[in-house]
């Protein structure tokens, strides 16, 4: 929703399409109906569906966080709930409500780094997602955080996006021993993939801004192969009766 005039209403006719493939109803656009046949197969809860509309929702009214953990909301909304429908797709339980956290904690990651590296991207659209508590803690004026004389403490929430980043990929990486192999490689690849972004924006510092951070191909090949090694002892390296670090964002279930 991000840079259109018409937010509502393109909000609004994905709240109809989506309601009708969820039941089944020929809707005329392929991606809806292939959509809704897989989300019925799968048995995948339609509440996923419903939280990740809420994540566009956000966007189409301009909204922006106030707190960390508004911000985690957002995250949730747009990424984490949809590292819970691919987790039930790729075999978890739909009750299994211990390893959705797990899913979703890297759907959170992902969307940490992805705030990390786009913040300059954002603020030319007009948008930034970095709370505003955060600014004024930094003591960042509004719409200043992208001034030079701002990157050094820019640097600081960026390292802070990057570290809680980590912090959920490692608590993601505890969930892959409920998947299938194969499964559990494409997540463990991805963790790593994606957690290079996060890396690599607190490791530039002031200069994580002046080029898009991307991972490598050499980097990305290099992950695959090091998950593929990672898959036969996932369980005993990240055994899933761990406990679940309490300072990390819950999503609410049910």
């Amino acid at each position: 929703m991000q840079g259109v005039t018409d937010g509502q209403a393109r909000l609004s006719a994905m709240r109809l399409l989506t309601d009708a493939a969820l039941r089944g109803e020929p809707t005329g656009d392929p991606a809806f109906d292939g959509f809704g046949l897989v989300m019925r197969e799968c048995r995948i809860p339609y509440r996923y569906a419903h939280d990740l509309l809420e994540g566009f929702a956000l966007d189409a009214r301009d909204w922006r966080p106030r707190s960390e953990a508004d911000m985690l909301r957002y995250c949730y909304h747009v990424a984490g709930a949809v590292g819970c429908m691919m987790a039930v797709l790729m075999g978890v339980d739909p009750d299994d409500e211990a390893t959705l956290d797990r899913a979703c904690d890297l759907g959170l990651a992902f969307q940490l780094a992805n705030i990390a590296r786009d913040i300059s991207e954002d603020e030319a659209a007009d948008r930034c997602y970095l709370p505003e508590e955060w600014l004024v803690e930094m003591d960042i004026p509004p719409g200043e955080h992208m001034k030079p004389w701002v990157r050094p403490r820019l640097v600081i929430l960026a390292r802070r996006l990057a570290d809680m980043a980590a912090a959920y990929e490692d608590s993601a990486r505890h969930g892959t021993g409920a998947l299938p192999p194969r499964a559990a490689w494409a997540v463990l690849a991805a963790a790593g993939i994606y957690g290079g972004i996060a890396r690599e924006v607190a490791r530039r510092g002031e200069h994580a801004w002046d080029h898009r951070v991307v991972t490598p191909k050499r980097e990305k090949l290099g992950w695959v192969v090091r998950a593929g090694l990672q898959v036969p002892g996932r369980a005993r390296r990240w055994p899933a009766a761990a406990p679940r670090p309490p300072q990390l964002w819950t999503r609410r279930t049910g």
